[in-house]
């Protein structure tokens, strides 16, 4: 993405002098909030919030203990990023648009803790049933969509060997299928139970990951689908998005797949609709406050957060900019919405 998507917020003089971007030799992080502390010591270890990347200069104070550019945040940011009390995942949403190399992975994997997961997702490669042009328009059929080989050589193996031990969840996000295949979406479950099937068992080198399948198509939520999950051990991601129903809806499946770990990726505001992503990039940035804050999804996530943690099972949750407004202030209302319902 380009510098222009993200252009400083507009504020009186004299309530916001100008800044220069920093251009130090590394980007460092905001000094610790007393109150993140205590929130992050109070949540459980099996929670892992996080956001989907990391390289935004709007998150100057609540990040960054300063302005930086986009493009030292993105290669020099995600250090500083897992210094914040809070964030103990993130997720690696550039696996979608390029795979990425095991050498990528391993260099990711170095500039955070110990303790610290990534949830990546599967390129588009295998991902999307459709080759599209750089503005999305679908152009024609995509051959490697959920092909075994494919997605073991340019995203599992890669995936696993860079980032080994701290490999927390390889995320297939099937982008909407066209009609056609939607008219026969058995023939595309059986093609996803082909590509479980060819996954090795990832904890043997990740004890803590998981393999999830998010859809964006509310007809693959069906028997056959979980039966497919169940069967290979893989879980569904939760996806909050307006092209999937709401939570409620999708919870049948969390069911049937219970002790299965949750994983959660809240990408969108509803109001923005199914096609609102570019929308509501122009409205949130820089991405420095909740603009639209929505806490009925909110309390509602958080419930079901608190009911998986409670039983000892793990849980990777991953905010975009684009679902309140800022996803940094966006863990902190949902960190505390898990917390209140914890405490007696």
């Amino acid at each position: 993405m380009q510098d222009s998507l993200f252009p400083d917020a507009e504020a009186p003089r004299d309530e916001r002098p100008a800044r220069r971007a920093k251009r130090s030799a590394a980007v460092e992080p905001a000094p610790p909030d007393p109150a993140h502390l205590a929130l992050a010591a109070a949540l459980p270890p099996n929670l892992r919030l996080g956001t989907s990347s990391w390289y935004f200069p709007g998150w100057d104070g609540l990040v960054w203990d300063g302005e930086y550019e986009q493009a030292q945040l993105s290669k020099q940011g995600l250090s500083a990023y897992a210094q914040h009390p809070l964030l103990r995942t993130v997720s690696l949403d550039r696996a979608f648009y390029r795979p990425l190399t095991v050498s990528q992975y391993a260099d990711y994997a170095a500039q955070v803790p110990d303790d610290f997961r990534f949830v990546v997702k599967a390129p588009s490669l295998i991902a999307d049933a459709s080759l599209r042009s750089d503005d999305g328009r679908s152009l024609s059929h995509n051959a490697l969509f959920l092909d075994p080989d494919t997605a073991l050589r340019e995203f599992v193996r890669p995936a696993l060997e860079g980032l080994g031990h701290k490999l927390g969840a390889l995320v297939f996000q099937l982008s909407p299928l066209p009609g056609l295949m939607l008219a026969t979406i058995g023939q595309q479950i059986a093609k996803l139970d082909a590509l479980l099937a060819a996954l090795p068992d990832l904890r043997l080198i990740a004890p803590d990951a998981v393999i999830a399948v998010e859809v964006r198509n509310p007809e693959w939520l069906s028997p056959a689908f979980t039966a497919v999950l169940k069967r290979h051990r893989a879980t569904y991601c939760l996806g909050l998005h307006a092209k999937m129903p709401p939570i409620a809806e999708q919870l049948p499946i969390l069911r049937a797949l219970w002790p299965s770990p949750l994983v959660c990726r809240w990408n969108l505001h509803m109001k923005h609709g199914a096609f609102g992503y570019e929308a509501a990039r122009e409205e949130y940035a820089p991405f420095n406050r909740l603009v639209d804050p929505d806490p009925e999804t909110r309390q509602q996530l958080a419930r079901v957060i608190a009911g998986t943690v409670a039983h000892g099972v793990l849980a990777y949750v991953t905010l975009n900019n684009k679902a309140e407004g800022s996803a940094p202030l966006s863990i902190e209302a949902l960190a505390q919405a898990v917390l209140d319902l914890r405490t007696p």
